[in-house]
């Protein structure tokens, strides 16, 4: 069994972090997103790995490697430009052969893994089967809708009026007859071949398409805010470690992670946080679900609920929560303005300001 995972895209609801950075690489929990399916693959005991790029391509080849870190073997599959889910499958053909595989999207997150998924995939084999969740507003995704007995008769690709809220998983397993599948629909009105219309295309050809609603924690990182609750979640499972130095004048509370080569100066850490290596915190507090990347400079200031990423600086600005911080980044005071009223006043007025 293979896998195909897709790193392309240009990541516009992420930016600007993503005008400079694959919205892939954005590290949670100070790993990009991308590393934690990676492994998840691996996990479920596949090696042979297709990765879809584009744009971002030298950037993810530069993280990625060969996978030989990962325990994989990584083949890299350019696209020219994002055409859709169908299309990844479609180019990425020659490499699929005629093998079983996951199609994985780069900057989902799953919490748990895929083991037990695959190994139920393997042991059944259906045509396809689709991972679904409930979700508050399903008009921003794929929707399935199932009959009684809780068979997938139909997708719909973003619709205006769901039909369920049952949204689509960024993780697909198929066999071989989805290629047939991508080859006969046509783009969709957003000029892309949609994985929905694929899928719908087995269903109506009376293919074993199957679901299965996961209760676990799932998540599009396509924002900064699903960006943060995931970096949250993560944050949940970290263990203390203090391998970083600590002065007598710091206090350190609860699942805190400080990295080795990181300093921290009369400061306060509150976790679950993790400071990366390099990076020095100096008279400052960081709070809850905070994490810092490598070779940042935090001095007097209060940060929380925040994700930086590495090499910038944050000096002297009071309190930052709920943000996503990019690299090289320099977050200063403002200069202070005299407080003044400027006027133009015709004959005759009468004027009340308040000082």
């Amino acid at each position: 069994m293979k896998a195909l995972v897709l790193s392309g895209g240009s990541g516009t609801r992420l930016r600007p972090i993503t005008h400079t950075s694959a919205k892939q690489l954005v590290p949670v929990a100070n790993k990009p997103v991308l590393f934690y399916g990676l492994e998840s693959l691996a996990d479920a005991g596949i090696t042979e790995v297709g990765m879809i790029v584009g744009e971002t391509a030298a950037e993810i080849e530069e993280a990625v490697g060969d996978g030989s870190k990962f325990g994989l073997d990584v083949t890299y599959i350019p696209q020219e430009r994002p055409l859709g889910l169908a299309h990844a499958v479609l180019i990425a053909r020659d490499f699929l052969g005629d093998d079983d595989f996951v199609m994985y999207l780069g900057d989902n997150f799953v919490v748990g893994g895929i083991r037990t998924l695959v190994e139920e995939f393997r042991a059944s084999r259906p045509d396809a089967q689709i991972l679904l969740t409930r979700v508050p507003d399903p008009r921003a995704f794929g929707v399935a809708e199932l009959d009684a007995d809780g068979q997938v008769i139909g997708l719909e690709e973003k619709p205006e009026h769901p039909k369920s809220d049952l949204a689509l998983v960024g993780v697909y397993l198929f066999t071989p007859a989805i290629h047939q599948a991508v080859r006969a629909i046509r783009p969709s009105w957003r000029g892309e071949l949609e994985i929905t219309h694929a899928i719908q295309h087995l269903i109506d050809d009376r293919a074993d398409v199957r679901s299965t609603v996961i209760r676990g924690y799932w998540k599009d990182t396509g924002n900064v805010g699903d960006m943060l609750e995931v970096n949250r979640t993560v944050l949940e499972g970290v263990q203390r470690r203090l391998d970083g130095d600590v002065d007598e004048a710091s206090e350190t509370v609860g699942r805190v992670v400080i990295e080795e080569g990181a300093r921290i100066v009369g400061s306060r850490i509150v976790g679950p946080a993790v400071i990366g290596a390099g990076t020095v915190v100096t008279g400052s507090y960081v709070g809850p679900y905070t994490s810092i990347a490598e070779n940042c400079r935090i001095t007097d200031s209060e940060l929380e609920f925040s994700i930086v990423l590495r090499d910038s600086s944050i000096a002297g600005v009071g309190r930052i929560e709920s943000s996503l911080i990019g690299r090289h980044v320099e977050v200063t005071p403002a200069p202070g303005v005299p407080s003044a009223h400027r006027l133009v006043l015709g004959d005759h007025s009468k004027v009340q300001i308040r000082s």
